[in-house]
């Protein structure tokens, strides 16, 4: 892949990210700003703020976020999101009121580092060149995606048998959820490559049919999931370990489903520590989500 395309589709990947926790902000702030007797959604979808910011999350993130996927594939880009924690870092300073404090300011400098190696790492998937519908593809596909909705069921059960757990399960059940949609983008976006230049298949109608049921599917379980870890557990402490097998499954994409070998060496060990760096950034900027989680 040519260099100019591979840093286009980090930036598109970084910019999707940055809109999506702006809009996030926006959102937040309608929410914060509304009187204890309004009535909740109505109010919401009459205030053109929250709506601007549901299009940033929905619309023009989205846009980005796809586009990306046609430049890089689905193997960096959860990670480069990850950018747009900053933005909401800050942005909420303007909401609650607040000073960043240290551990915020020390995981916006982990996240600056963990991006710059992350996209040093050159770890992208061409997936206009992948025929998505080769045999063992299809088999790995299926496979990673049986096994993320068997995590979740498997998380669902043990939630339910267990207090002290059930927001840290959750959290992760709509990770794996989450992750799925990060990943199946990537088909999907397969398929629009593939009408556009006239080589669209029966089979790859069938494909994007299963695609768009999945992507809807986990979409509405990975919003539940998350919103009942909210009920349960602080949100500065579910959001981060929800981050985890999102910035974890991608490098399985690559290696697993994909079955590519990475660059070089250095590749393989700059995704490992960025990766391991958004994690930890993840944990000291999440504190700021908790405070625009609280509707008063």
């Amino acid at each position: 892949m040519e260099g100019s395309f591979y840093l286009l589709g980090v930036s598109l990947a970084i910019i999707s990210g940055i809109v999506n926790n702006l809009g996030s902000v926006f959102q937040k702030k309608v929410v914060n700003d509304l009187p204890g007797e309004a009535k909740f959604f109505r109010s919401l979808i009459k205030n053109p703020l929250w709506l601007f910011g549901l299009i940033m999350q929905n619309g023009i993130g989205a846009i980005f976020f796809m586009i990306a996927q046609l430049y890089i594939g689905p193997a960096l880009i959860p990670g480069l999101m990850a950018f747009g924690l900053i933005f909401l870092a800050i942005g909420s300073v303007k909401i609650v009121g607040e000073s960043l404090k240290k551990e915020e300011i020390s995981g916006i400098i982990i996240m600056v580092v963990a991006i710059f190696l992350l996209g040093l790492s050159e770890l992208s998937i061409d997936i206009t060149g992948i025929d998505m519908l080769q045999g063992m593809l299809i088999f790995n596909m299926t496979v990673f995606t049986v096994s993320l909705y068997g995590g979740t069921l498997l998380c669902e059960i043990l939630q339910r048998k267990s207090a002290r757990f059930k927001g840290i399960l959750l959290s992760i059940s709509s990770g794996f959820q989450f992750s799925l949609t990060n990943f199946w983008v990537a088909p999907m976006m397969a398929f629009f490559a593939a009408v556009f230049t006239g080589n669209a298949s029966l089979g790859g109608i069938i494909l994007f049919i299963v695609t768009a049921v999945i992507l809807v599917v986990s979409s509405i379980i990975g919003m539940a999931e998350i919103n009942q870890a909210f009920q349960v557990a602080n949100a500065s402490r579910m959001i981060p370990i929800q981050q985890v097998p999102i910035q974890i499954t991608p490098i399985l994409v690559y290696f697993l489903v994909f079955s590519l070998l990475a660059p070089s060496i250095m590749s393989s060990f700059l995704v490992v520590i960025s990766v391991t760096f958004i994690i930890i950034s993840s944990f000291l900027l999440a504190k700021r989500q908790a405070q625009l989680e609280a509707i008063k």
